[in-house]
């Protein structure tokens, strides 16, 4: 039983590596969307991803990302042209709201 179980260890490995490394997007797998936000559940799921700051830039580069620090002006938007991003300690995007 030992022997079977060093055998497919690497195997079960690999495996769980590959899957695992699905979850993430890779930067040549972002397609951009041009234009603001018209489709909020591809946006929605999008976020769901948690991006980084980055990634959503490369995705929707004509949407304004609002993060901390960031100087804006008082204009209210309701096109989907700005949102105010809420981040993890890690700097991953994980909400928030247009404005």
């Amino acid at each position: 039983m030992r022997k079977l179980l060093v055998a497919f260890t690497p195997l079960v490995f690999a495996v769980a590596m590959t899957l695992g490394g699905c979850q993430w997007m890779t930067p040549g797998a972002i397609k951009p969307v041009t234009g603001f936000v018209t489709d909020t559940k591809s946006f929605d799921a999008f976020i769901e991803t948690h991006p980084t700051p980055k990634q959503f830039r490369r995705a929707y580069p004509n949407v304004q990302l609002v993060t901390p620090g960031t100087i804006t002006s008082l204009e209210y938007r309701e096109n989907n042209s700005r949102y105010y991003g809420k981040f993890d300690e890690k700097g991953r995007i994980i909400g928030g709201n247009f404005g």
